[in-house]
């Protein structure tokens, strides 16, 4: 399986589009998580992301090992933004090449939850009326 994993300021999906593409995958999934403009009915002006680089990417191996031991795929692309994100940026992308899409959309889903809940990448939001959470 080939991996790309990436922290940095901007992230594209061309980027991890350009790296799944092969003819040997018949099923390409690609997750994109956008910045919103509300959160619980609160208008959000931006989200700052941070982390600490070198453990996140440590999680995001582990999570590509796990992938690679429960699904047949080829290609898997972990990408998140750092940094002041406003409503519509990109904040994360995830994209999977396998041979057939079942196995794609399950290894996507996947890796989306699981990075969620086990990377240590923190979020500030910032929202219309002054409060930070």
């Amino acid at each position: 399986m080939e991996i790309l994993i990436n922290i940095k300021d901007t992230i594209t999906v061309q980027e991890a589009l350009d790296f799944i593409q092969s003819p040997a995958c018949g099923g390409e999934v690609i997750f994109t998580g956008t910045v919103r403009n509300h959160t619980k009915q609160r208008s959000v002006l931006k989200l700052f992301y941070e982390c600490y680089e070198a453990m996140a990417i440590s999680e995001m191996q582990k999570i590509a090992m796990q992938v690679q031991e429960r699904w047949d795929i080829q290609k898997l692309v972990m990408l998140h933004a750092v940094g002041d994100k406003y409503p519509g940026d990109i904040a994360v992308v995830i994209a999977v090449a396998a041979a057939h899409r079942g196995i794609a959309f399950d290894a996507c889903e996947y890796v989306i939850d699981t990075l969620k809940e086990t990377v240590p990448i923190w979020k500030k939001e910032f929202f219309a009326d002054g409060e930070i959470a």
